[in-house]
């Protein structure tokens, strides 16, 4: 194993002017695929909670199909992840992104009955782990090491930023367009998104490290896994990673906690864009001069804790009022997920990037879709949704405090001893 986090201390050499302008275009490209597809991913989030709310009328069904935009990743984050390490990942990132614009189009279709629509859902969201490893495990590549992280806090701002204008702006939206052409505009974007990394990205071959690896699955997800086990700084980072299963919650079960607290349709995207508003900012006070890398990586087991504890609040049954600032509070400590996931793909070998990252955000998906789903059925057999975001909120605490003491231990550990920054 490495004395550090490789890249950390490197700096670029001063004859790549010119590599360094086209890594930056290409991060622009790949910037701006990103941006504008997180826009449409929200709008017909939002465009599903209240289509199967308005036609069920049942807290259970709303976070059963919120959940299935992430439970899918379960599996293929295990299974499929792997095609980011085995084959040039541009063309598994286009590929995905075709796969998802066909998906979703049909999804758009004037009067799909409901199963055929989740069935569809589970479909596309089936292409949002090889896509997502894919494209964590090229940025390395793209930006190099030493700027990696600071493109990832670029896109979590984006991502987050997305989910705020989207989840804001998409109640009115979707009355105003209609879900199914919601859903269409999401089918767009994914093309628009395939266009653009097929014009603006390098194509770059298989890293020769990838080409001995493994190619059967269960070898190769073995590999993966053993390596994210055996380190118990992976295992905490990974573990800091899945707590957004609790913190999911409130997404979930926005449209019944809006009726329960007396809010309207609009209030339900403004509950749903208050976390990632929250995110935006963490991130923002997290990247300034003051807090550098050590010093973030320190933060990252009170900063979950932080991220989980206001949930409790919910327990009080507050108004709409409450609960937006209990979820801005939230998602500003939720912006320590940025520098754990950038943390574990620099701890993490080139060749087994995208498996390994695979596994932990299919993991982190299933935690949140298994959340929203837990969470929605004991809802629907407590009859309210903010006793359960409230107990909820109390779990995560405590599970917090358990990965906090874990991470801490990690560091100091004789397989911890290797310092994280240079």
């Amino acid at each position: 194993m490495t004395e550090r986090i490789p890249g950390e201390a490197s700096a670029e050499p001063k004859d790549c002017r010119s590599d360094s302008l086209i890594r930056l275009s290409e991060f622009r490209t790949l910037w701006a695929a990103y941006a504008q597809s997180v826009l449409g991913d929200q709008l017909a989030r939002v465009a599903l909670s209240l289509l199967v709310f308005e036609r069920t009328e049942s807290a259970g069904w709303t976070a059963a199909t919120y959940a299935l935009t992430s439970l899918p990743a379960l599996l293929s984050g295990v299974l499929l992840s792997g095609l980011a390490d085995r084959f040039p990942r541009r063309t598994v990132m286009i590929g995905c992104d075709l796969v998802r614009a066909v998906l979703v189009g049909l999804m758009a279709l004037p009067g799909t009955p409901l199963p055929l629509l989740a069935g569809l859902l589970v479909l596309a969201q089936l292409a949002e782990a090889p896509f997502g490893a894919s494209q964590g495990s090229l940025m390395p590549a793209v930006l190099g090491e030493r700027l990696y992280e600071q493109g990832q806090r670029v896109m979590m701002i984006t991502h987050q930023a997305g989910q705020l204008v989207g989840f804001a702006a998409g109640g009115v939206l979707v009355v105003w367009l209609g879900s199914h052409v919601s859903l269409g505009l999401n089918a767009l974007t994914f093309l628009i998104s395939a266009a653009l990394i097929r014009l603006g990205v390098k194509a770059r071959p298989v890293d020769r490290d990838a080409e001995s690896a493994p190619k059967r699955m269960h070898t190769q997800v073995g590999k993966a896994a053993a390596l994210i086990w055996s380190d118990p700084r992976l295992r905490s980072l990974v573990a800091l990673g899945w707590l957004a299963g609790f913190i999911v919650l409130p997404e979930g079960l926005a449209a019944p906690f809006a009726e329960e607290a007396g809010g309207s349709a609009a209030s339900v995207g403004l509950l749903l864009a208050a976390h990632p508003a929250g995110m935006v900012l963490g991130a923002a006070l997290l990247g300034r001069p003051g807090f550098d890398v050590e010093r973030r990586r320190r933060l990252l087991g009170p900063l979950a804790v932080g991220a989980n504890l206001p949930l409790v609040v919910y327990w009080a049954g507050p108004g709409v009022g409450v609960a937006l600032l209990v979820l801005l509070v939230s998602g500003i400590c939720s912006a320590y997920q940025i520098t754990a996931g950038a943390t574990f793909v620099l701890l993490t070998p080139a060749d087994q990037r995208g498996q390994a990252l695979g596994l932990a955000r299919s993991g982190l998906t299933a935690m949140q879709g298994i959340g929203v789903a837990a969470g929605g059925l004991a809802a629907e057999l407590s009859g309210s949704s903010s006793q359960t975001i409230g107990g909820a909120g109390l779990v995560g605490t405590l599970c917090a405090v358990l990965v906090a003491v874990s991470w801490s231990r990690a560091r100091g550990t004789s397989a911890g001893t290797i310092p994280l920054s240079a």
